[in-house]
C-alpha cells in the first residue's frame, strides 16, 4: 500500500508540473497575412524569428486587395502586411487592430533581361505606349491590386495613361505580372524594384520618379483577433535584424 500511494503521489506531482509548464515554442505559431512582393525578404525574417523565439510563421502571399477581404471575411490572420496604406484602412475599419508603417519601395519599368531596350528616361511626356509598340505591358490590376494602383497614378502624372491603357495586361498580383515578363508573355512591365530584384530572367531599364503626395507604403498591424505571440512578431519586424533583411532586398524605410 504504501508503495502505491508513493507512486500515486508521484504521478499527481507529474501532472501537475505539467500544468504549469508554459506550451512549448514549437507549438506557438502566428499567421501573417502578406503582400506578395514581400515574399523573399519575409521568408528570411520569419526564418530568423523562428529561430530567435522558437515561434512558427505561417506566410500567406497575395495581393493586398485579396487579403483584406479575406480578413473581413474573418479569414484567421494575426497580423495584415499590404503594399498600401488603402487596403490597411479598408482593414482598420473592419478588423485590424494596430498599423506601423514599416516599409518603403520604388515603382519600376522591366523588360526581359535579353531585350534590346537598356535605358529609358521616365519623365513627363514619357510614352510608354509608343515604346510598348505592338506589344503589351503587364502590371497588377489597376482597379485595386496596389502595384496597379500606384502604375496607373503614375502613368496619369505623367500624362502617359490614356494611350497606353489598351495594351495594359493587369494580373492578379505583382509576383504575376513579373512572371509575364520573365516568360516573355509580355514585353514590358511596371513592378516594384524589389520584385526585379529577385527575377533573373528581367532587367530594370526605366525607374518612376518618386511621388511625395502618394507614397509606396507597406502597413504592417496586428489584427483584432491576433494571438499574444503576434505582437512580439510584430515588434521583430522594427528590429535590426529584420530591418538588414530589408535592405539586403532592396526595401526602404518611410521616414
Amino acid at each position: 500500500m504504501k508503495t502505491t500511494a508513493r507512486l500515486a503521489l508521484a504521478l499527481v506531482a507529474l501532472c501537475g508540473a505539467a500544468t504549469l509548464t508554459p506550451a512549448n515554442a514549437q507549438d506557438q505559431t502566428v499567421t501573417i497575412f502578406a503582400a506578395a512582393s514581400l515574399k523573399n525578404a519575409l521568408d528570411d525574417v520569419d526564418a530568423a524569428f523562428t529561430t530567435e523565439t522558437g515561434i512558427k510563421v505561417t506566410a500567406a502571399y497575395e495581393a493586398s486587395s485579396a487579403l483584406a477581404k479575406q480578413i473581413e471575411q474573418g479569414a484567421p490572420a494575426d497580423v495584415f502586411a499590404s503594399a498600401d496604406l488603402q487596403w490597411m484602412d479598408h482593414c482598420v475599419r473592419k478588423k485590424v487592430d494596430t498599423q506601423v508603417n514599416l516599409l518603403g519601395n520604388k515603382l519600376v519599368l522591366i523588360a526581359a533581361k535579353d531585350a534590346k531596350i537598356d535605358h529609358v528616361t521616365i519623365g513627363p511626356g514619357f510614352d510608354l505606349s509608343k515604346l510598348a509598340g505592338d506589344g503589351r505591358v503587364a502590371t497588377g490590376d489597376v482597379r485595386e491590386v496596389p502595384v496597379g494602383l500606384y502604375a496607373k497614378a503614375a502613368l496619369e502624372r505623367l500624362g502617359a495613361w490614356a494611350a497606353v491603357e489598351p495594351k495594359m495586361v493587369m494580373a492578379e498580383n505583382v509576383r504575376l505580372a513579373l512572371g509575364l515578363v520573365a516568360r516573355g508573355e509580355a514585353p514590358l512591365g511596371i513592378v516594384y524594384e524589389t520584385d526585379a530584384k529577385t527575377e533573373p530572367a528581367v532587367k530594370v531599364i526605366g525607374v518612376f520618379p518618386d511621388n511625395t503626395d502618394d507614397p509606396i507604403i507597406y502597413p504592417v498591424a496586428l489584427t483584432a483577433t491576433a494571438e499574444p505571440d503576434a505582437a512580439q512578431y510584430l515588434s521583430f519586424l522594427r528590429s535590426q535584424t529584420a530591418k538588414s533583411i530589408f535592405v539586403k532586398y532592396g526595401f526602404q524605410f518611410p521616414n
